[in-house]
């Protein structure tokens, strides 16, 4: 039997952080005619699968996350298990 575990990373840009690709993404909308969006923050996501067997996965993960996948500066990320 598999003991392997599915998570799903958010990783989004703090609040007040500038976030230049949704500041062009929101004025793409207004021109297309889509006035009813206030705002847009953009982010990203990762599925990763990880072998459970070895033990401490969450602080794996955590690890991972603060480490590679996320600038704990600027951003903050989610951990859902999936």
């Amino acid at each position: 039997m598999s003991d392997n575990k599915k998570v799903v990373v958010y990783v989004r840009l703090k609040d007040g952080v500038l976030d230049p690709q949704g500041v062009t993404i929101h004025k793409a909308l207004i021109q297309m005619g889509y006035t009813d969006f206030v705002s847009v923050r953009s982010g990203r996501f990762f599925e990763l699968e990880i072998d459970d067997s070895g033990g401490d996965i969450d602080r794996k993960i955590d690890e991972v996350c603060s480490k590679l996948l996320a600038n704990p500066v600027i951003e903050k990320y989610v951990v859902e298990k999936a």
